[in-house]
């Protein structure tokens, strides 16, 4: 058995260096986050390398519980402390009798790819996603393409918080040279576009800079980079996609190159992020509808997912409905939607956050940021008319929000949703109204969203990997009505105090 960590450790102690520290919070519901410090932050750590290594411990020992081959994938981005914390969970997971397959500096994508070039069932994924430097993380999963849920997340708390971690032999260590090479030319192969298309590639100084221009110059694209050059202080802004500094600096980009489009990568490469040759930013969810507008009239009867916070397109735009496609609304996370993807044999998986898990014959039910840009330039080649702002003037009008984030600390929101969430069953038991509308339907299957008669609709959810909750709007109809909703959000929240500061509004 090992030793139990401790949930706070004061930093710049000799305990601090004796013994390990793991806030409980940090097991998310289908990853870990942790605050590992930061020399301009007075945030106290949530983990140390102690931590991280029973953390590696406690995965070891699951992997033989769950009785699979005991043999993991690990890679690590591009933060000034990644490497460290990886070898501290490589130390764990050789202590339960793991062999360890290290690839080096990898994006999420990378990782899960090797899982399969290597015939590797498990995988461990070192990184912090899009958060800002400070935070850490691990994405696991033991079997391809999947990544844990809650009831893996849940085991994985108990041994580790537990100290029932079991020291085995059998450990092993083998690094693997050049993965990012052979995960770059596989994205690549067979792949030449026809279409000449001006691209700018953005990668906010994170890991995918020393992928993503590379596959895309491979295929045909000329290449326009910004912020690609390594720098894991994130100088220019953070690596996200969704953020409006990124997607501010990519339209300016295409504007001034006059480039047919900018693609933006998160921190760890597992998403992507458009903006049109008009400079106009365009989430995620609605790039996914052109995508399935595309796949569909290729493949019949084709079936997708989209999570609760995408657009209501999926359901209602006509061209997907003549196509005959369908759609199954589910979980936000991407091992939710990965999951759910797989179970109904859907073609792809969509995320307003730019998480798209394409399946065969496409992909292979991983999310990859780069091979989602290679989607959507493959739908431009086979436009040659059209330019991305046509392709999204051609979708039906919608005005929708960005994914706004309301403060909210981890111990609190799920609790605050599960209020709210009551609220809102409620009142569409009882009739009431909103906005001077009925409610047409009440979607609990991830926090709440609540659609109204005209297709208005507003979604409250915990962030499964912040302390913060998640609110976005829609309309069909009007900018007013997209706003209303979200005041009427807005003031629901209002009354509770453990909501903090939002971090955008509209």
């Amino acid at each position: 058995m090992s030793l139990k960590p401790e949930p706070f450790i004061e930093a710049n102690s000799s305990r601090f260096e004796n013994h390990p520290l793991i806030k409980p919070t940090g097991f998310r519901e289908y990853d870990a986050r942790w605050w590992f410090g930061h020399p301009a932050s007075d945030k106290p750590s949530e983990i140390n390398l102690y931590g991280i290594q029973t953390l590696g411990a406690a995965l070891g020992t699951l992997i033989h519980e769950l009785e699979v081959r005991p043999q993991i994938v690990v890679g690590h981005d591009y933060r000034s402390y990644s490497l460290s914390i990886k070898q501290a969970l490589e130390v764990g997971l050789m202590s339960a009798g793991v062999e360890v397959v290290d690839i080096g500096l990898a994006l999420s994508p990378t990782a899960y790819f090797a899982q399969f070039e290597l015939d590797i069932p498990c995988v461990a994924m070192v990184t912090a996603s899009h958060n800002n430097n400070g935070w850490t993380g691990v994405k696991m999963g033991v079997e391809k393409p999947l990544t844990f849920g809650p009831d893996e997340m849940g085991r994985l708390k108990e041994i580790a918080l537990g100290g029932k971690a079991v020291t085995r032999s059998g450990g092993s260590y083998k690094k693997v040279e050049d993965m990012a090479g052979i995960y770059m030319r596989d994205l690549a192969k067979g792949i030449k576009l026809k279409r000449k298309l001006k691209v700018v590639c953005a990668c906010g100084n994170g890991t995918a800079g020393a992928f993503a221009p590379h596959v895309l110059d491979k295929i045909g694209v000329e290449v326009i980079p910004i912020q690609c050059e390594l720098d894991y202080n994130f100088p220019a802004y953070n690596p996200n996609p969704e953020d409006m500094k990124m997607l501010h600096a990519m339209r300016d980009a295409v504007l001034e190159h006059g480039a047919d489009l900018a693609v933006g990568f998160d921190g760890d490469g597992d998403r992507c992020g458009v903006v049109d040759n008009e400079g106009e930013e365009i989430f995620a969810d609605k790039v996914g509808v052109m995508l399935a507008r595309d796949l569909s009239a290729r493949f019949e009867n084709a079936q997708f997912v989209a999570d609760v916070k995408s657009t209501g397109l999926y359901m209602t735009d006509p061209v997907l409905i003549k196509n005959g496609a369908k759609t199954d609304y589910w979980k936000t996370g991407h091992s939710y939607i990965k999951r759910r993807s797989k179970e109904i044999g859907a073609l792809v998986g969509f995320e307003k956050s730019g998480h798209y898990f394409f399946n065969a014959p496409i992909g292979r039910g991983y999310d990859d940021g780069i091979l989602s840009a290679i989607a959507i330039l493959q739908m431009l080649d086979r436009n040659p008319d059209k330019s991305m702002a046509d392709l999204r003037r051609a979708l039906p009008k919608t005005w929708g929000s960005p994914t706004m984030s309301p403060a909210c600390d981890d111990e609190k929101k799920y609790g605050v949703v599960e209020q709210v969430v009551a609220e809102y069953q409620q009142a569409f038991k009882n009739g009431d109204k909103l906005l001077g509308q009925s409610i047409r339907d009440v979607n609990t299957v991830n926090g709440v969203r609540v659609t109204l008669e005209d297709g208005t609709w507003g979604l409250v959810r915990a962030s499964s990997n912040t302390p913060n909750l998640v609110v976005v709007v829609e309309s069909p109809t009007s900018e007013a009505n997209k706003t209303a909703m979200f005041r009427e959000i807005e003031a629901r929240l209002a009354k509770y105090k453990e909501i903090g500061e939002y971090d955008q509004k509209i």
